[in-house]
């Protein structure tokens, strides 16, 4: 999946949108009118962040809170995610795979 930023309001309250696109399909994933928002910001420590994951099946909609920690190591930071309330639809396995997946991508682009 690649996503693209289509609004990024970095701030406690700010919203944001992000067009995901399934590798294996030209058609769009998660991009619609409405906005993801911040919920915390605790920089060098934590984010967290509403999802609001939009779906015509109610098993892969409505809201998901995700929070990411930063602790400084010897090496360098290690983040952790956590997803609470992930649509049922969606699942455990498929939902580790890919923020196991998003976590690597981050830390190629911060190398």
């Amino acid at each position: 999946m690649t996503g693209r930023v289509l609004v990024y309001d970095f701030r406690v309250g700010g919203r944001y949108r992000i067009e995901l696109t399934h590798e294996s399909s030209t058609a769009a994933g998660k991009t619609t009118q409405h906005s993801d928002r911040f919920l915390a910001l605790e920089p060098g420590r934590r984010i967290v962040q509403s999802v609001e994951l939009e779906s015509t099946d109610a098993a892969f909609a409505g809201e998901m809170r995700m929070t990411w920690t930063f602790a400084p190591t010897a090496s360098g930071t290690l983040v952790t995610v956590a997803a609470e309330n992930p649509p049922p639809g969606i699942r455990q396995a498929d939902h580790d795979t890919g923020l196991r997946e998003s976590l690597a991508n981050l830390a190629r682009f911060v190398r």
